[in-house]
């Protein structure tokens, strides 16, 4: 059993006294990868990937609810800084959904100069001071329940439904190619093009997985957002007629979307081939063939 987490955060910086700093900083990620950023001097959030910039478009009403946060947040920043000096207020929302079971935990919370500061308790729907300063904000916005109720949506409902948009976008299933240096070289199976970092890619016989003559390698990140991986299959002591009992795998975590490449020498991408035939239908020239191989900060 795979357990799917998928965190959704926004993390709100403020600043005072700090030269060449931005009032604030605004990061939105999603489980784990930064997707975009806005600051003081740009109160727009501008999305880093191309499928944020997507649902940002066809989805407007999220643009302008992180633009009406950014302004909350830098007012209550303002609200809350009342020492003289360097101060730094953060603020982080979100939420957790688990894939298998549907739950959702939500997570609202404010730190100042680095330690917790106040913390929205999802039970009793009401804030809980971590320090002394906090008692009277906390006493303020627990008797809003019009705040209250507006957090409770988010963080419950409307996060969720963001998340799982997220995630029927991630969850594309990348494209499997087997490749080839040489004929003796191994066989390496690579996916690119898929969103999650969560999935897993492997070399079976006759349906269960094997390990001898098998190199995992590590899933990398590609400068669009989306990851690659390689898995490298050992072929010198498997027999010609033996290879239709071999296949690569590639799924996700969660054990769905699997795709099943059969090693097949038709299937096998490779350039050793062209360059024989090129060699021998042209004697008098001497052609070169290269071989290419596949292989800020919240606050």
């Amino acid at each position: 059993i795979f357990l799917m987490m998928f965190v959704y955060f926004y993390f709100v910086c403020g600043s005072s006294g700090l030269p060449n700093v931005p009032e604030f900083i605004a990061v939105m990620v999603f489980d784990g990868i930064q997707t975009g950023y806005c600051d003081s001097s740009n109160k727009t959030l501008k999305p880093q990937l191309d499928w944020a910039k997507k649902i940002l478009q066809t989805n407007p009403e999220q643009l302008e609810w992180y633009t009406q946060n950014l302004h909350s947040s830098s007012s209550f920043a303002i609200s809350v800084i009342f020492l003289s000096g360097v101060h730094i207020i953060q603020r982080i929302s979100g939420c957790e959904w688990d894939e298998n079971t549907d739950s959702v935990t939500g997570v609202l919370k404010y730190g100042y100069n680095g330690e917790g500061f106040l913390e929205f308790d999802m039970k009793t729907l009401t804030w809980i001071a971590l320090k002394p300063e906090a008692d009277m904000i906390k006493l303020k916005w627990d008797a809003d329940r019009i705040r209250t109720i507006k957090n409770k949506d988010f963080l419950t409902k409307i996060c969720a439904e963001w998340l799982k948009m997220y995630f029927n976008i991630f969850i594309i299933l990348p494209s499997v190619s087997l490749l080839q240096k040489t004929p003796s070289s191994p066989v390496s199976c690579y996916a690119a093009g898929f969103y999650l970092d969560k999935a897993v890619m492997f070399w079976r016989k006759d349906g269960d997985e094997i390990h001898d003559g098998v190199e995992k390698g590590d899933i990398l990140p590609n400068d669009d957002g989306t990851f690659q991986i390689i898995v490298d299959l050992n072929i010198s002591s498997v027999k010609p007629e033996d290879w239709w009992r071999y296949e690569c795998v590639f799924q996700f975590l969660s054990g769905e979307n699997i795709i099943v490449t059969k090693l097949k020498q038709i299937m096998i991408r490779t350039n050793w081939r062209e360059n024989i035939l090129r060699t021998v239908g042209a004697p008098v020239d001497v052609v070169v063939l290269v071989v290419l191989w596949f292989g800020s900060d919240p606050c």
